[in-house]
């Protein structure tokens, strides 16, 4: 039995290696392959001696900090599994994913600037959690109170303060390969277009796509760097961390991503590797420009040390983002990834003009391991190159199924294997792919399948409107699509009939909106990758206006 697939087995080579060099960086503080594996170990005899067991589930909402790593990969020593808890998470989104994970222990911390755990805490009914046995806290000390959630609170005191950094802790790999197929963690869907799952990951799939991910992109490189600007929550934080672990590339932890600290820590740790969104990336140089205005001095090339960039587009513009950017030094690529086949399963090559590097979608990691391929959704039948459909992907990685889900793991896969990702994209000629949106957010209009980023695209370059989200409604027994958009700040909103006459001359007839609402602020779901539009809640209010029962806002169509 082999150990290569168990998490461990992800630093065990550099830890024998090279022990005294970094494992990541935390607050300007180093911490060294061998006292992070010091701290793994410690907590994983802390943790035994909680009750945890194999198969146990463990909750952890925390903020990025070294501890979420150690109870990771601790609790994977042990062949239990980490619940991953999104710190964005509100009272009833909480008590649901520790309803529904079964898990036993809850790992938090109540005090931190930006999250206000204990507000969210109270509005938690306990009684609705019989599986909930304990709660372990952070950063308590002696003041941890006796109960929370009608449950017992054990302060976290694992980690020893007297750690010997030159120690070596070598980790035992017999123990290890017997849990390398072990349930490792679990991820919620986002839930932007139907209810939140539980998305199960061993740590044979998440070790397996950190190497490929690492291989592939070109990660081990000397001198690289990560900044963890995503929270390890998602997949999108944590699965760049684990590559980044594979390939020896420190870590730079943020515990909370703004602007100005990312910024500051790019340039402080000559950073060389970011992933994030689009709107992570307008935050960041709207706070550079803010800066260089503020000394009066020009930034063309703010960060130097960059090496990639991978990005995701929640968001229109954001090909024209890309163009601004490229010119001032940002390696800008874009990817593709989900809970299921995890993030940064795909990027956009280097060689690619940049219009072309700058969509999601791209070539796998694992290629020629993993697959990907289009099925027409009208036929059935797979797709020639350029043409849209439902993309299909094979992997050696890919997720085991939803948690106590039958029925939903079955109708995710094809007979052969294959995850029918619910994405509308199209294969390109040299086997890379697109991706243009969710299927659930495609519209047929005239007769056509039409993804709605192409008319809030249109939409959001006419004047007065900053952005713009696109939905199809069924009217007079047809479906056509409407409009809500928010207007640029310190502009009148547009007229709506002008607005209209000018996409008119831009799009075919059938794409135009034929209303268009303006809003402050549209719904949206907030995912550990970003805030996601909630395209649901926009159908609900645009047929609420049609009805003419919502005057919140008003109706310039």
């Amino acid at each position: 039995m082999s150990a290569v697939g168990s998490l461990t087995s992800l630093y065990r080579t550099h830890l024998a290696q090279f022990p005294q060099r970094s494992i990541l960086i935390e607050n300007g503080r180093a911490l060294s392959y061998s006292a992070f594996e010091a701290q793994v170990s410690q907590t994983c005899l802390w943790l035994s001696r909680q009750g945890v067991v194999q198969g146990s589930r463990v909750a952890v909402w925390l903020v990025n900090r070294s501890e979420w790593l150690v109870l990771f990969f601790a609790l994977a020593r042990l062949g239990a599994t980490l619940v991953a808890v999104n710190t964005k998470y509100r009272s009833l989104e909480l008590q649901n994913i520790l309803g529904n994970s079964q898990a036993s222990i809850l790992v938090l911390q109540l005090n931190f600037r930006k999250i206000d755990f204990a507000q969210v805490i109270e509005g938690v009914d306990g009684k609705q959690l019989p599986c909930l046995q304990k709660i372990v806290m952070l950063d308590v000390g002696n003041d941890a109170p006796a109960e929370l959630l009608g449950k017992p609170v054990t302060p976290f005191d694992a980690i020893s303060n007297n750690n010997d950094p030159t120690a070596q802790h070598q980790p035992n790999p017999a123990n290890d390969a017997a849990h390398a197929d072990a349930l490792a963690a679990f991820f919620t869907t986002s839930g932007t277009t139907k209810g939140p799952k539980l998305v199960m990951h061993t740590q044979r799939t998440l070790t397996e796509h950190a190497r490929d991910v690492a291989h592939g992109y070109g990660f081990e490189q000397a001198g690289n760097r990560l900044l963890c600007a995503l929270p390890f929550c998602g997949v999108f934080g944590l699965n760049s961390a684990l590559a980044a672990i594979a390939a020896g590339m420190p870590l730079v932890l943020m515990d909370f991503f703004d602007a100005a600290s990312a910024s500051a820590l790019i340039q402080a740790e000559s950073v060389t590797h970011i992933f994030g969104s689009d709107e992570m990336l307008r935050r960041i140089i709207e706070h550079v420009d803010q800066q260089a205005l503020t000394r009066a001095e020009r930034c063309d090339i703010p960060f130097p040390s960059l090496r990639l960039f991978g990005f995701a587009s929640f968001s229109p513009r954001f090909v024209e983002l890309a163009r601004s950017l490229s010119a001032r030094g940002f390696p800008l690529h874009g990817l593709y990834g989900s809970s299921e086949v995890h993030a940064l399963f795909s990027l956009q090559r280097e060689n690619l003009p940049l219009e072309d590097r700058a969509q999601g979608g791209g070539t796998p990691a694992a290629s020629p391991r993993a697959r990907v391929r289009i099925r027409d959704i009208d036929t059935d039948a797979l797709c020639a190159p350029n043409i849209p459909g439902e993309i299909e992907i094979f992997s050696p990685t890919l997720f085991k199924g939803y948690f106590n889900n039958a029925e939903a793991t079955a109708s995710a896969f094809t007979p052969d294997g294959y995850f029918k990702t619910g994405d509308l994209g199209y294969l390109r000629e040299d086997a890379s792919f697109v991706y243009l949106s969710r299927m659930g957010d495609t519209m047929r209009l005239g007769g056509f399948l039409v993804d709605p980023t192409e008319i809030e695209h249109a939409l959001a370059e006419q004047t007065g409107i900053e952005s713009a989200q696109v939905v199809g409604v069924e009217i007079n027994g047809q479906l056509r699509p409407v409009a809500f958009a928010t207007t640029t700040p310190g502009q009148p909103a547009p007229d709506a009939d002008s607005v209209r006459a000018q996409l008119a001359q831009q799009l075919a007839a059938f794409k135009v909106p034929v209303h268009i609402w303006f809003i402050d602020a549209f719904p949206a779901t907030q995912s550990a990758n970003g805030l996601k539009f909630q395209r649901v809640k926009l159908r609900d209010m645009a047929l609420a206006r049609l009805r003419g029962d919502d005057r919140d806002t008003r109706d310039l169509g």
